[in-house]
């Protein structure tokens, strides 16, 4: 395994510099709340989540070492990862082949095809798509992407850790949701070398990261959640295990009830429309799973918005 370090963060801002959107950050009034609640707008990013970090500093990565085949890149997703791989593929010319449940999401595997991707869909979770598409990588020769365990992937998703702080040079604490882990690894390896703490925030139904810590080894787990379209990896990667004995990181479990609630809040209060992956993150504050103290500056990465909005009524 490749022990991340922030060395890898830091080149993977340079590489991707200008090519991704800046975070935003903005207050949050949570009711009952001792801290100082700030939002990292993620869902504002290119491809409408983090993803779009990762994918860009893994196929540039590749151009520059030369290591892009003809046949292009392949990965599976939930969507999120999916969508942001096509983007970041089609920003190079470069042939994208994208494998998903047929559970995903219409919304997601309509935005996949307009950014000129093939679509593959197989199976009912995440993990049969990645099995499809490890034997299509195998036989076509494609370049093989993950959603989440790839170094490249995770360093990508790290940089989002110092923008936040270019920002909120005091901050105390930075809340992330987890599927598979990469998010979480990368913000907790950054957050590390400024002191920062992090908080990693799982739904009850889809705990890879919990089982993992309980095994002392990534584990397969049942998938069985509201957010399980972005979250809804079956294991976690060996790398975020590691990023949960690093100092400062706490882990939590949401319920399903607290996801939904904290999505309606945000719409509601704020009109931002999330998925329940990035409401996954606040529901640790407004759930009381994860309380502030008094004083302490707190953001929550709200990590993506392809959602159905006609569910937010």
């Amino acid at each position: 395994m490749h022990q991340l370090t922030y060395g890898d963060i830091k080149a993977a801002g340079e590489r991707i510099a200008g090519r991704v959107r800046p975070v935003a950050v903005a207050p949050l009034d949570l009711p009952d709340g001792g801290g100082e609640v700030w939002a990292a707008l993620e869902l504002l990013q290119h491809t409408g989540s983090f993803k779009a970090r990762g994918a860009q500093n893994f196929l540039r990565a590749h151009r520059e070492a030369g290591t892009l085949p003809d046949p292009g890149v392949t990965i599976a997703s939930g969507g999120n990862a999916g969508l942001a791989c096509a983007w970041a593929a089609q920003q190079l010319g470069v042939r994208a082949t994208v494998f998903v449940p047929e559970t995903a999401p219409a919304v997601k595997v309509a935005r996949l095809r307009g950014y000129g991707a093939e679509v593959r869909q197989v199976g009912s979770e995440y993990a049969q798509a990645l099995a499809a598409c490890e034997e299509y990588a195998a036989s076509s020769g494609a370049l093989a992407s993950h959603a989440y365990d790839h170094p490249l992937i995770a360093a990508g998703a790290g940089t989002l850790l110092d923008e936040i702080r270019r920002q909120l040079p005091q901050l105390d604490t930075v809340v992330v949701s987890v599927g598979g882990g990469g998010l979480f690894a990368g913000v907790a390896t950054a957050a590390r070398e400024h002191g920062v703490r992090t908080v990693a925030v799982e739904p009850e139904g889809s705990q890879a990261l919990h089982a993992a810590m309980a095994a002392g080894r990534p584990v397969d787990v049942a998938v069985d959640s509201v957010a399980a379209d972005a979250l809804g990896a079956r294991r976690a990667s060996a790398t975020a295990l590691w990023a949960t004995g690093q100092d400062g990181v706490r882990t939590v479990l949401v319920p399903d009830s607290e996801i939904v609630r904290a999505r309606q809040l945000l719409w509601g209060g704020y009109r931002l429309a999330v998925e329940h992956a990035a409401s996954t993150a606040l529901a640790a504050l407004t759930g009381g799973a994860y309380r502030p103290a008094e004083g302490e500056r707190v953001c929550v990465v709200l990590c993506g918005a392809n959602t159905d909005p006609g569910t937010l009524g």
